[in-house]
């Protein structure tokens, strides 16, 4: 969608990471040396003034975040969290053009699941207002966290929380939307929570749309 909006898009040049997992469990100066790997990797583009964009909201949230408080003074990670912006935010912010409607009779019906950490950073607005312009019906819910968060799901002695958090709101609406409305999910986690809990495969916006536009 991007390179149909004339944008050429870069991955980075190596596999990367933004240090979370390490983050989560409290493993600090291992977050800071892949913090720093991650930085250097993408310094040149950086300094170029390049965009970030974060599709994982997790990773969006430490580079926005995180990162500047593990690795302060540090010009290239201010960079980093100035430059690093979502799919939503982007499109706003430099191609809103390429946000249209679908045709009268084609609009999608759409429940989405915010991610904790981009309800914490940087909120949903701009990822409803991209879903105003392609004329997509939305239901955001308001059910809290998936459960899952990250490897809390994952760990011994958490899984009845992990799925109770999930039936108090997420699950249950999943299971109740009408058929044919698309789930709508960004965050791994909350996709793999989904999936677990109702057979569902949620999408992420990237991938609704490159369907709608």
């Amino acid at each position: 969608m991007l390179e149909a909006a004339g944008f050429r898009v870069e991955m980075p040049p190596v596999p990367l990471c933004c240090g979370l997992t390490w983050i989560s469990t409290g493993q600090l100066a291992t977050a800071e040396r892949v913090l720093r790997r991650t930085v250097r990797a993408l310094s040149p583009r950086l300094r170029a003034g390049v965009p970030v964009i974060g599709l994982e909201p997790s990773c969006t949230a430490v580079f926005r975040a995180d990162a500047p408080e593990l690795l302060p003074r540090d010009r290239d990670v201010e960079r980093l969290a100035e430059q690093t912006r979502s799919l939503a935010e982007f499109l706003l912010d430099r191609a809103p053009q390429a946000i249209t409607a679908p045709p009268p009779g084609t609009s999608r019906t759409v429940i989405a699941q915010p991610h904790f950490h981009q309800h914490a950073i940087w909120g949903f607005e701009a990822d409803e207002d991209v879903f105003r312009r392609a004329g997509v019906q939305v239901e955001v819910l308001d059910a809290g966290c998936c459960g899952l968060a990250g490897n809390f799901g994952f760990e011994r002695g958490h899984y009845e929380v992990s799925i109770g958090a999930a039936e108090l709101g997420l699950w249950p609406a999943v299971r109740d939307a009408h058929p044919g409305t698309t789930v709508l999910a960004d965050g791994f986690s909350c996709r793999t929570q989904i999936e677990a809990g109702t057979e569902v495969r949620a999408r992420h916006l990237a991938e609704l749309l490159a369907e709608l536009l």
